[in-house]
């Protein structure tokens, strides 16, 4: 398969791609490989070391990360499906001057691996596994797959393409029946299961988790008190935090299919 990259008549990505027909599922040559997290947004195979480390970030209910694109079957006009730069611009909801690279906002840690050695099939339900604290009773955390693709002469700054991302109401990480608030020196696991997707990083790219806590107006925004966000009568700025250390080893489990490419 070609790198790929170019910049269509249309002035869209041409990511490539084709359909193929299977016989099973998940695809019975599916190797489940782990991929950690580390300080310094780094992600490969190798588990922590003894040095305890986690990523902190504020989350304002008021100043949400706007939607960009995404496994949505309906939402136009105020919700556009599909794979995008994730780069804010006029078209997306919520963006605001000066439409900087989501990336760039302090609410999003972006964790990525290193350029890829040769061409990566990823086709299934990727799972994000992290360890969490938060200061808030209750708060919510996103994960989106991304991946991206090295500068070239149409995108000279690159191109961050969406793939599949998913959210987990952290008051519900005992049981999808009852609630069970947070404490503030609790570190608790939580699974964020994205839903299904098929992808081929080609040569050179990069594979990359964004950990965020909100994707509006695809989701309802968090008001981080316990309460339902359709009743709650204020919002609070909820600190949350991240885990990648021996003992809360926040990691990937991405399905990798081995065979040619």
């Amino acid at each position: 398969m070609e790198e790929g990259g170019n910049k269509t008549v249309e002035g869209r990505l041409d990511h490539g791609g084709y359909w193929r027909s299977e016989e099973e599922w998940p695809l019975i040559d599916t190797n489940y490989t782990k991929l950690y997290l580390h300080a310094g947004n780094r992600l490969d195979q190798d588990p922590p070391d003894g040095k305890g480390s986690t990523s902190t970030f504020r989350f304002d209910p008021e100043n949400p990360v706007p939607t960009i694109g995404g496994n949505i079957s309906s939402g136009q006009p105020v919700m556009v499906p599909g794979g995008f730069n994730q780069h804010e611009s006029m078209e997306f909801f919520g963006s605001k001057i000066p439409y900087a690279p989501l990336s760039e906002r302090s609410d999003i840690q972006s964790f990525e691996t290193s350029p890829l050695p040769y061409n990566l099939e990823i086709t299934g339900t990727v799972l994000v596994k992290l360890w969490i604290s938060s200061s808030a009773l209750d708060t919510d955390f996103t994960a989106k797959l991304l991946d991206i693709y090295p500068a070239n002469r149409d995108y000279p700054n690159g191109y961050s393409l969406n793939l599949t991302d998913g959210i987990f109401r952290c008051k519900f990480h005992e049981s999808w029946k009852e609630e069970s608030f947070l404490s503030p020196d609790g570190v608790y696991p939580i699974t964020i299961a994205l839903p299904p997707t098929s992808n081929v990083f080609t040569k050179n790219h990069r594979i990359r988790i964004d950990i965020s806590s909100s994707n509006f107006p695809r989701f309802d925004v968090n008001p981080n008190t316990g309460e339902n966000p359709v009743k709650s009568r204020q919002k609070l700025i909820a600190v949350n935090t991240i885990h990648h250390s021996v003992l809360y080893p926040s990691h990937l489990i991405v399905p990798i299919i081995d065979r040619s490419i």
